[in-house]
């Protein structure tokens, strides 16, 4: 499978395991506003570890991926009903605490994208729960 590798180019599709390669490779590249542009305007995310929506989930994202993490996820189930999909994935994710040091996450994430009148799909909800989080 391959994903563009402009990452302002870069569109989910109703294909879960290209919408998680793209996920994957915009997140991974650090570019929090690359990232943000999969997101509904009014989508909320959780990545912080509280739901945020607009302008306060766009700056929490470019925090995040400003640190420089890793994240992989496989996926574990993906139902399409209309212009709706429902995806869980696995993920781990790689952080950098506070202090500079590396921290390792893993959970399940709860996605739900929805198709746009242009067609395009877009993140509309990004859950993310972390099986445990680091002490």
């Amino acid at each position: 499978m391959s994903v563009d590798t402009d990452l302002y180019s870069l569109e989910l599709t109703g294909d879960s395991e290209i919408q998680n390669a793209a996920f994957l490779r915009a997140f991974n590249s650090g570019d929090g506003a690359a990232f943000d542009r999969l997101y509904r305007d009014d989508a909320i995310s959780n990545l912080s570890g509280k739901p945020l929506s607009g302008p306060e989930r766009t700056k929490a994202i470019k925090e995040l991926l400003a640190t420089g993490p890793s994240l992989d996820s496989t996926i574990k189930y993906s139902y399409t009903a209309g212009d709706t999909i429902l995806v869980v994935v696995d993920f781990n994710l790689e952080i950098t605490n506070d202090e500079g040091e590396r921290q390792k996450i893993h959970g399940t994430c709860t996605d739900v994208l929805t198709r746009e009148p242009n067609g395009r799909w877009m993140m509309a909800i990004d859950r993310p729960v972390a099986d445990e989080l680091p002490v």
